[in-house]
Protein backbone atom coordinates (compact mmCIF):
# COMPACT_ATOMS: atom_id res chain seq x y z
CA UNK A 1 0.00 0.00 0.00
CA UNK A 2 1.50 3.41 -0.95
CA UNK A 3 2.24 5.92 1.75
CA UNK A 4 -0.25 8.75 2.31
CA UNK A 5 1.06 12.23 3.11
CA UNK A 6 -1.67 14.29 4.79
CA UNK A 7 0.59 17.37 4.59
CA UNK A 8 1.33 17.19 0.84
CA UNK A 9 -1.01 20.11 0.01
CA UNK A 10 0.60 22.40 2.60
CA UNK A 11 3.58 24.61 1.87
CA UNK A 12 6.79 24.02 3.82
CA UNK A 13 8.29 26.73 5.99
CA UNK A 14 11.50 27.15 7.96
CA UNK A 15 9.73 25.75 11.01
CA UNK A 16 8.62 22.61 9.17
CA UNK A 17 10.43 19.33 9.82
CA UNK A 18 13.30 18.46 7.53
CA UNK A 19 12.40 16.12 4.68
CA UNK A 20 15.87 15.28 3.32
CA UNK A 21 19.32 14.63 4.74
CA UNK A 22 22.81 14.15 3.37
CA UNK A 23 26.23 13.11 4.61
CA UNK A 24 28.77 15.89 5.01
CA UNK A 25 32.40 15.34 4.09
CA UNK A 26 34.48 18.12 5.70
CA UNK A 27 36.74 20.00 3.28
CA UNK A 28 38.75 23.15 3.91
CA UNK A 29 37.42 26.17 2.00
CA UNK A 30 34.86 24.16 0.03
CA UNK A 31 31.19 25.12 0.12
CA UNK A 32 28.71 22.36 0.92
CA UNK A 33 26.92 21.11 -2.23
CA UNK A 34 23.57 21.92 -0.57
CA UNK A 35 23.09 24.48 2.16
CA UNK A 36 21.43 22.67 5.07
CA UNK A 37 18.80 24.09 7.42
CA UNK A 38 20.70 22.60 10.36
CA UNK A 39 23.53 20.18 11.12
CA UNK A 40 22.89 16.93 12.99
CA UNK A 41 25.81 15.48 14.96
CA UNK A 42 26.25 11.73 14.40
CA UNK A 43 29.43 11.18 16.42
CA UNK A 44 30.88 13.36 19.18
CA UNK A 45 33.97 15.49 18.71
CA UNK A 46 34.69 18.93 17.28
CA UNK A 47 33.15 20.51 14.20
CA UNK A 48 34.64 23.55 12.44
CA UNK A 49 31.79 25.47 10.79
CA UNK A 50 32.19 28.24 8.21
CA UNK A 51 29.41 30.85 8.04
CA UNK A 52 28.24 33.26 5.30
CA UNK A 53 30.98 35.75 6.21
CA UNK A 54 33.74 33.14 5.97
CA UNK A 55 34.19 33.02 9.74
CA UNK A 56 35.18 29.58 11.05
CA UNK A 57 34.44 28.60 14.64
CA UNK A 58 35.11 25.16 16.08
CA UNK A 59 32.47 23.75 18.42
CA UNK A 60 32.73 20.79 20.78
CA UNK A 61 29.63 18.69 20.03
CA UNK A 62 27.92 15.55 21.29
CA UNK A 63 26.26 12.80 19.27
CA UNK A 64 22.55 13.50 18.87
CA UNK A 65 22.93 17.28 19.03
CA UNK A 66 21.33 19.49 16.39
CA UNK A 67 23.22 22.68 15.51
CA UNK A 68 20.85 25.46 14.49
CA UNK A 69 23.06 26.93 11.77
CA UNK A 70 22.69 26.92 8.01
CA UNK A 71 26.41 26.39 7.43
CA UNK A 72 28.22 27.35 4.25
CA UNK A 73 30.96 24.80 4.87
CA UNK A 74 32.38 22.31 7.34
CA UNK A 75 36.16 22.51 7.47
CA UNK A 76 38.34 19.39 7.60
CA UNK A 77 40.90 21.15 9.78
CA UNK A 78 39.54 21.02 13.31
CA UNK A 79 36.66 18.63 12.60
CA UNK A 80 36.68 15.26 14.33
CA UNK A 81 32.90 14.77 14.67
CA UNK A 82 30.67 13.27 12.00
CA UNK A 83 27.76 15.47 10.89
CA UNK A 84 24.86 15.32 8.45
CA UNK A 85 22.92 18.15 6.84
CA UNK A 86 19.14 18.35 7.10
CA UNK A 87 17.04 20.09 4.43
Amino acid sequence: MPQTDPFAALSRSLTSPATEHFAIVPADGVDLPLRPRVLRVLTSGDVAIRDVNGVVITYAVSAGETLQISAIGVEATGTTATVAGWL
